[in-house]
């Protein structure tokens, strides 16, 4: 018989969600009650939500409700910190920041199924029967993964969202496969439309149903982007369009497929592609595949139904089942919730924004403010306690010739053992601009998959850098989300302090600067 030590490096390599549901164990779990949770630990980010106690992943069944209130399910194992053991978790906030953890939504019927990703839809119409006397029934789409195979339930909620029902005549979508999974549910003008992942056929199915039980095959997208070894967790959303060269042209479809493993970077990521959708087939603008995010902590993104606000699962399937903070009592965190829209770029085609969701509820004291005086200097030594986070905006003169070593960059380092995370913005002329990003002088985790460095160029000079370094996630915005990178840090010593600069920056040249300590939403 395998022990625990054992599992991890098979989990570590198995890394789908039907290999994951072989090592699900039976344990009691709580019902009725939220799952309580030490926040203390050193780790623990303050503003990114991460479950109370044991194992979190894929974002699922993500609405706002009438009331304003937005709630955030999840792929939870409350009774291990690795992954399996599959329920649905569930918290609520008012802004997207400050959670409140409730009892667990949704349970697997026995000890050898799993509650898989899914999404959440409000039946305002009563299409599926269920709510006589309300417009607000909340009706979750999920996959109850079997030893057998992968099949589509629904389940329904008369208290909006806190408590669910089982369908009776489950399931209500059945192909007979074991990799059948992830179904993410729109409505489009008069019928319900489901976009859900053959896995390991790299096929993203298309099904419509006019009351959320019976559904028809209505098309494929097959063999698109990177392969991986599987597709999973697919959203379709209508975005509105920006800048457009059309002005019949103001809102657009968005596919996102996330992968894994096969990444570029190794282990799992999301690609997207911008196209056109009729309610039954969707048809890329282009054959491009382009990616949510170019480090490697964000994962299976899902937006909320109805809205453009998105939010990622900020882990790596690679390593997630090992990674220090399962001495804490938890593992895995979510992504800053995001604004998205599309912007039209011409000859490069459609390209998903992802501008960071308003960050004012969670902004503390402010540490630094500059009129127009980082250029060619350096802040140092801003201090904080429970986390950062930075906005610069970038004026430059056009048509220069930038200097070899013309840069903006920044250090956030701890106190004593000096272990920092770096970035930056190249502007030299002898290369593109590039962001990058280095956590390679952290000690907390060293694993083979765990790389250390990121970058992304771009065809102009940034206008904007945001970063959040949020105690063991860092994520940084250019553009307002027009690119955008995630990772996960592990330091031994929480980190403390912040220094930020530039140099060789041409004459006319302009940054301003300023700088907040993150509240502490837990305490």
């Amino acid at each position: 018989m395998l022990m625990r030590s054992s599992l991890l490096p098979i989990i570590s390599l198995l890394t789908t969600e039907w290999a994951l549901a072989q090592f699900t164990t039976p344990a009691a779990v709580p019902t009725g009650v939220a799952v309580q949770g030490d926040y203390t630990g050193p780790l623990r980010p303050r503003v990114h939500f991460s479950p109370p106690a044991g194992f979190m992943n894929d974002p699922n069944g993500l609405f706002k409700d009438n009331n304003g209130t937005w709630h955030l399910y999840y792929q939870y194992n409350p009774t291990d910190i690795v992954a399996g053991n599959q329920h649905w978790g569930h918290a609520t906030s008012p802004n997207l920041y400050e959670w409140t953890n409730q009892p667990i939504a949704l349970f697997p019927p026995n000890s050898t199924t799993g509650v898989f990703s899914g999404s959440a839809v409000i039946d305002a119409n009563n299409t599926s029967g269920f709510f006589q006397n309300t417009t607000e029934g909340v009706v979750a789409i999920y996959t109850l993964n079997t030893p057998q195979k992968q099949v589509q339930e629904i389940a329904y909620s008369y208290d909006g969202g806190y408590t669910f029902t089982p369908y009776s005549g489950n399931p209500v979508l059945d192909v007979g496969s074991n990799q059948f999974r992830d179904p993410k549910v729109v409505w489009y003008n008069d019928h319900w439309v489901m976009v859900i992942a053959y896995a390991a056929e790299y096929v993203i199915g298309i099904y419509t149903s006019p009351d959320l039980k019976d559904w028809t095959h209505a098309s494929n997208v097959s063999h698109i982007g990177f392969l991986g070894i599987q597709y999973e967790c697919p959203n379709l959303v209508k975005l509105p369009v920006k800048n457009s060269t059309s002005n019949d042209d103001q809102d657009g479809w968005v596919l996102t497929i996330s992968i894994n493993p096969g990444a570029p970077l190794g282990g799992s990521i999301t690609q997207y592609y911008p196209g056109q959708f009729n309610g039954t087939h969707f048809e890329p603008y282009d054959r491009a595949t382009r990616l949510s995010n170019f480090a490697k902590d964000d994962y299976a993104g899902q937006f909320f139904y109805d809205e453009p606000v998105s939010i990622g699962w900020a882990s790596n399937w690679e390593y997630t089942n090992i990674v220090p903070t399962g001495s804490e009592g938890w593992r895995s965190s979510m992504t800053l919730p995001r604004t998205n829209y599309l912007v039209d770029s011409g000859v490069r085609g459609y390209h998903l924004v992802q501008e960071i969701y308003d960050v004012s509820p969670i902004l503390s004291k402010k540490l630094s403010s500059s009129d127009n005086n980082l250029v060619n200097t350096t802040i140092s030594n801003m201090n904080f306690d429970n986390g950062i986070y930075f906005d610069m905006n970038i004026t430059l003169p056009s048509d220069v010739t930038f200097s070899a070593d013309a840069s903006i960059n920044f250090t956030i380092s701890t106190q004593t053992s000096r272990e920092c995370v770096k970035g930056g913005y190249i502007l030299a002329s002898s290369t593109p601009y590039t962001i990058w990003l280095d956590r390679g002088q952290t000690d907390g985790f060293d694993n083979p998959f765990y790389t250390d460095k990121f970058s992304e160029s771009q065809l102009k000079p940034a206008k904007r850098i945001q970063g959040m370094m949020d105690r063991s996630v860092f994520e940084v915005y250019i553009d307002n989300g027009a690119v955008v990178g995630t990772m996960d840090v592990y330091p031994t010593e929480p980190f403390t302090t912040l220094s930020v600069g530039s140099r060789s920056l041409p004459k006319g040249s302009e940054i301003t600067f300023s700088a907040w300590e993150l509240k502490d939403v837990w305490a």
